[in-house]
């Protein structure tokens, strides 16, 4: 088959479309026949050498795919050949096949496109994962996400409408604090106008947010924990301006915050299942439906992946890019 490698670490130039071995399902496993897949963070920190795939997953880029079933483990109920998959994976998506755990594949509505599908399922279930089972954010609860325009942060706001929780998220221009805006999201702030933590209390009549969804890290640490309401939860996914910050523990204390570190791409088979199954029975519905679907910036054929790349690493997108597999 034909994927995207990269022969050494570098930059977007070192991607490279080459023949290599077809990927072979285990017993609890599925083939799919790869249509779309779409770019996350973590795919450029890999290009990178900065980002290795966990022990046992695929070293060929890519957290997610969409296609159709062309191969189904022994061990595997509930997929037949044929099936349109859409499935989270801990690396192997730029490609024509991927294999998957059952557990980490969904089937994709009929109201879906293949680059729709491509695109929703890593960020939707880091969404989940972080603001809905970390969080624990409820209804009429608020959360600040930072990176309001990215993958992530677009999937978040749809989840958190559809949910009936208030989202105040940040971005880095007008024009994308207002996208954000016709998304759904309650409130957006310009992280480039000043503090943000200010803003975040101003539109919470001075309580704060319920959880930070937070891809920054040390840089915003500070202003996180001042931007949280009294046993609020900021839940770290990203470490985009450092990993090392001083953190005032007294004020976790008095007012009883969590600090939770999460990664979706190194859990078990197990752990994945769990969030895609309690994905589907929270959202499930608005998601055959079409009420819950991707953002969807841009579609590149798999050959101009490079150019993926550059789009990315610019910031230039909304939403998800994606990559269409012939």
């Amino acid at each position: 088959m034909i994927a995207v490698t990269v022969p050494k670490p570098g930059d977007e130039t070192q991607l490279k479309l080459a023949e290599v071995p077809d990927p072979r399902p285990g017993p609890q496993e599925l083939l799919i026949r790869v249509r779309a897949t779409a770019l996350n963070r973590a795919d450029l920190l890999q290009r990178q050498g900065l980002y290795p795939p966990p022990p046992g997953a695929s070293a060929i880029l890519g957290l997610e795919c969409a296609g159709e079933v062309i191969e189904v483990g022994r061990e595997v109920s509930g997929w037949r050949v044929g099936d349109r998959a859409m499935a989270l994976l801990a690396g192997g998506g730029y490609a024509q096949q991927a294999v998957v755990h059952h557990g980490s594949a969904m089937h994709v509505p009929a109201a879906l496109s293949d680059e729709e599908a491509g695109a929703l399922p890593e960020v939707f279930l880091t969404a989940f994962l972080n603001l809905f089972m970390l969080g624990e954010i409820g209804t009429g609860q608020s959360a600040l996400i930072h990176g309001g325009g990215s993958g992530v942060g677009t999937a978040a706001i749809t989840l958190l409408h559809q949910a009936g929780a208030r989202s105040i998220v940040t971005a880095g221009s007008a024009a994308k604090c207002q996208r954000c805006l016709g998304m759904g999201a309650d409130v957006a702030i310009n992280y480039n106008d000043g503090p943000f933590a200010p803003k975040v209390k101003a539109a919470t009549n001075g309580r704060g947010v319920d959880a930070i969804l937070d891809c920054i890290g040390g840089a915003y640490l500070a202003q996180n924990l001042e931007a949280l309401a009294h046993g609020g939860r900021l839940v770290l996914i990203g470490l985009m301006k450092g990993a090392r910050a001083e953190i005032d523990l007294g004020a976790v204390l008095r007012r009883h915050l969590h600090v939770i570190g999460s990664t979706l791409r190194t859990r078990s088979a197990q752990e994945k299942a769990a969030i895609v199954d309690g994905f589907l029975k929270r959202f499930g519905t608005a998601l055959e439906s079409g009420a819950i679907r991707p953002a969807i910036d841009c579609v590149l054929p798999l050959a101009q992946v490079a150019e993926a790349h550059r789009r990315m690493q610019a910031s230039a997108h909304f939403g998800k890019i994606v990559l269409r597999v012939d």
